[in-house]
């Protein structure tokens, strides 16, 4: 009886830790921040060059919260890189931020998989920090206005369409 319980948990726990591994679990953005205004941030670029949010104003940003070692991150990349190649000729600013590593590594991950957007280092953690980001992957849609509109962990479940007419 014992080696059942013992399997029957193991079995939750192994599908408790595959969820989370998919990125499942919940940011500390709440839909009551949706519609506030972003956080302004000043990072680096892995080439080492400054970055300020506030200095996008003006055009809307999708912010991708993520880190090498994610395997969630990696299976949303390929959906991050489409939405990249539709709306960015239109204006959309994609930025991917790594949280918590290095620099080197951050650098390697990119050129692996050819990133075609901003890739910030966020060493420290302090911009998630300020965006209350608890799970990644986690992307961040922000109007033109500065104002965010959208947190998910998935890419197909942002309101794109909110900022641009469908494509026909």
């Amino acid at each position: 009886m014992n080696k059942k319980i013992l399997l029957v948990l193991m079995i939750l726990l192994t599908c408790l830790l595959f969820a989370l591994s998919l990125g499942q679990c919940r940011t500390g953005v709440s839909s009551k921040q949706e519609k506030n205004s972003a956080p302004d941030f000043s990072l680096k670029d892995i080439q080492g060059k400054a970055f300020k949010l506030s200095s996008q104003r003006g055009n809307p940003v999708v912010m991708f919260f993520g880190t090498t070692w994610c395997p969630a991150c990696r299976a949303e990349m390929p959906f991050y890189k489409d939405l990249y190649e539709k709306y960015a000729q239109r204006g959309l600013k994609f930025i991917y931020i790594d949280i918590n590593e290095s620099t080197e590594r951050v650098t390697r991950f990119a050129k692996q998989n050819s990133f075609p957007y901003l890739v910030l280092v966020d060493s420290d953690g302090s911009v998630a920090n300020d965006y209350s980001i608890i799970g990644v992957p986690t992307l961040i849609l922000v109007d033109k206005e500065g104002t965010i509109i959208g947190v998910s962990h998935r890419t197909s479940d942002l309101p794109i369409d909110s900022l641009f007419q469908a494509k026909k």
